[in-house]
């Protein structure tokens, strides 16, 4: 997945929650929209676009799908931001 579909994934607020309520495990889409006042829709849409970006992963068990963080991406990104920071710490600085 590209950089640019990762970005647009995370600029949204409630995609950041998604994946920060992922973080402590896997999720039901249910579970999920209870944390949220939007349509279950609305985060079926929210999930789709991370689960495009590969930030989710989805996982069905009888009837119901459970989604899970996919950590590897954002580390990804944490090393592409880190490389751009360089070596030096800029919060030292300041």
């Amino acid at each position: 997945m590209g950089l640019q579909q990762t970005m647009r994934a995370l600029s949204d607020p409630v995609r950041r929650e998604i994946l920060s309520l992922l973080k402590n495990g896997k999720m039901s889409a249910g579970d999920i929209s209870a944390h949220f006042d939007i349509t279950g829709a609305a985060v079926s849409r929210h999930l789709s676009v991370l689960k495009e970006a590969d930030l989710i992963r989805d996982e069905r068990d009888g009837k119901f799908i459970f989604y899970s963080l996919n950590a590897s991406v954002l580390e990804e990104v944490l090393l592409w931001i880190t490389a751009l920071k360089g070596e030096k710490d800029y919060d030292q600085e300041q």
